[in-house]
């Protein structure tokens, strides 16, 4: 099955003031295994990032964190709504790779993942959150959308990729 692996806002701007350091580097350490398990398998991977708000004197702050690894065959989508598939190429870009599954990962579980998720099933995707892989300023979020979503481990990522 055709997978996308979409990594949503994983921007300074939104976590180096509002999210705890340890948490980031933990959430980064599953994002970039899980990436690395797509990418190896000839899946795609799309970094989201939003620029709403972003013009020439702040580029730099909207730019993804060092801690997230980027590879050369990754895609890269631009938003500026909270659903990453809202006038955006996005929907496009899978339609036409012919996936037919999705996994989201990033920040900020409540807002942009929750919709981009709502988004994909809106659209006929199948779609998951992974686990240990979304991030929220508030303390109750993750769990809450882990409660309420889909969620897949990076175990399971390796038995679909057949790594392990």
């Amino acid at each position: 099955m055709k997978t996308a692996f979409i990594i949503i806002d994983m921007q300074k701007t939104y976590l180096e003031v509002s999210v705890d350091k340890k948490m980031i580097e933990s959430a980064c350490r599953y994002i970039n295994y899980s990436a690395d398990l797509m990418r190896k398998n000839g899946q795609l991977v799309i970094h989201v990032q939003d620029i709403e708000g972003m013009d020439d004197s702040n580029a730099n702050e909207y730019e993804i964190i060092e801690g997230i690894n980027i590879s050369e065959g990754d895609l890269n989508v631009k938003k500026t709504f909270s659903n990453s598939f809202w006038n955006t190429d996005l929907e496009g870009i899978l339609k036409t790779n012919g996936i037919e599954f999705v996994i989201l990962c990033g920040f900020a579980a409540e807002n942009c993942v929750l919709f981009s998720y709502n988004g994909a099933a809106e659209r006929g995707f199948k779609c998951v959150i992974l686990q240990h892989g979304i991030l929220s300023a508030k303390d109750d979020a993750v769990m809450n959308i882990y409660r309420d979503r889909n969620i897949i481990s990076y175990p399971v990522i390796e038995y679909m990729t057949g790594s392990k």
